[in-house]
């Protein structure tokens, strides 16, 4: 192994590992809805949105070859997002379900079956690696962004109730490693929307030290 793809596989690895935690971080609220037997109060959007991103990954990571620290932390991320979403789907009401049912149809089975199809009807065999790679930039960008919303309301709240520092801490640091792991293997597509990830990372740290108190 050259010594940039030491350093890959070092950072993938544990880039890996990190991750499966930030996977795990919802377990405290899943144990609040099984204790409560209702899902009243959550959404389950998050939990769709992060599934059609393990997806969208794990089908780069496959298309891409030789990417088996993608592939692999993608396949438990679907798995654990699954999970989550069943069980989120036995305790919910009526209206959730529904809720849930059109948003995994529309996401995780129209979206992402409409990026397949195109990859291997509409493009050539050689461009898919970046068009799906494009894709997964993009929707990564999208899925950082989107604690920004939660960066608002704690400045509005003057709270950071919604916004645990392990979180937060865990994001940065995940951002902080695939970064890395995406610099040394040249792969931009990975590389790039985690320095939004780490950036958003350090933003949501210092809030939370200005307004723990």
């Amino acid at each position: 192994m050259k010594s940039n793809e030491q350093l890959a596989f070092i950072f993938g690895l544990i880039g890996n590992i990190v991750s499966v935690m930030v996977f795990l971080a919802p377990i405290p609220t899943f144990y609040k809805i099984y204790k409560n037997k209702s899902s009243e109060g959550f959404q389950s959007t998050p939990y769709v949105v992060a599934l059609l991103s393990a997806m969208l990954l794990l089908f780069y990571g496959v298309l891409k070859t030789n990417a088996a620290l993608i592939i692999s932390i993608n396949v438990v991320g679907c798995v654990i997002e699954i999970t989550y979403l069943i069980f989120y789907f036995v305790y919910a009401s009526k209206k959730d379900k529904i809720t849930t049912m059109i948003q995994i149809l529309v996401l995780n089975v129209a979206a992402f079956g409409s990026v397949v199809a195109v990859t291997f009807l509409l493009v050539g065999e050689d461009k898919r690696v970046s068009t799906v790679g494009w894709i997964c930039a993009v929707f990564g960008i999208a899925v950082f962004a989107a604690p920004l919303l939660i960066m608002r309301k704690v400045i509005q709240t003057k709270s950071v109730e919604y916004m645990p520092f392990y979180l937060s801490f865990s994001l940065t640091i995940c951002a902080t490693l695939w970064f890395l792991y995406g610099l040394f293997v040249n792969d931009y597509y990975i590389a790039f929307p985690n320095v939004l990830g780490f950036l958003l990372g350090i933003a949501q740290m210092i809030l939370y030290l200005k307004y723990k108190n």
